[in-house]
C-alpha cells in the first residue's frame, strides 16, 4: 500500500521526495490509467499552488483527456493549438509564465495564469502530454521544468503503452 507524505522544506527538498514517491507509487504497476491516474492526484495534491494536473494522450493528429485532477476539462485539443498542442507539436516542454500572453492559449479554465506541458515518449514516439495549470502568474520556472521532465519520465516508463503506440 502506498502512503501518501507531504514534506516540509525548500522547493528542492519536496521535488526530491516527490520523485522519490512516484517511483513508490508505479512499482510493479504497467497499467496506463492506473498509473496515470495515481500520478496525477499526486502532483494535484503535492504541488502548491496548482489548479489542474494531469495528461492528455496522443490520438493520432490529435491529444485526447486523459486522467486528470482539478475542473472539467478540454477533451479534444488539435497539434499546434494551445499549450498542449504545442508541445506535442514541437516535442518540447512548454514553460508558460502567463497564459494570457501565449498565442492560442486554450482557456478550460479561466482562472488558470501559468502552465507547464511536458511532452512525453516511448521508443521516440509522442505517447503523451503531462500539463499543469496555476492560478498564479510565473508559478513554473525552470526549476520546477527539470523536475517535472523527471517526474514524467518516471511515469512513461512505469506504463505499458503498447495499447496507443504505433507499429
Amino acid at each position: 500500500m502506498f502512503h501518501f507524505e507531504q514534506i516540509e522544506g525548500d522547493r528542492i527538498s519536496r521535488y526530491e521526495n516527490l520523485l522519490k514517491q512516484v517511483g513508490h507509487l508505479v512499482e510493479g504497476e504497467r497499467d496506463m490509467v492506473a498509473n496515470l491516474a495515481n500520478t496525477a492526484s499526486l502532483l494535484y495534491l503535492s504541488l502548491e499552488q496548482v489548479n489542474w494536473a494531469g495528461y492528455y494522450l496522443n490520438r493520432g493528429d490529435e491529444l485526447v483527456l486523459g486522467p486528470f485532477m482539478g475542473k472539467p476539462a478540454c477533451i479534444r485539443i488539435p497539434f499546434g493549438k494551445g499549450v498542449c498542442g504545442t508541445a506535442a507539436s514541437e516535442r518540447r516542454t512548454q514553460l508558460v509564465r502567463d497564459v494570457l500572453k501565449f498565442p492560442g492559449h486554450i482557456a478550460c479554465d479561466a482562472a488558470t495564469r501559468s502552465e507547464i506541458v511536458v511532452p512525453m515518449f516511448k521508443d521516440d514516439q509522442l505517447v503523451a502530454v503531462l500539463d499543469i495549470d496555476s492560478p498564479i502568474e510565473a508559478r513554473f520556472d525552470e526549476e520546477d521544468q527539470r523536475y517535472l521532465e523527471q517526474f514524467a519520465r518516471i511515469v512513461t516508463n512505469s506504463i505499458d503503452w503498447s495499447p496507443i503506440l504505433k507499429g
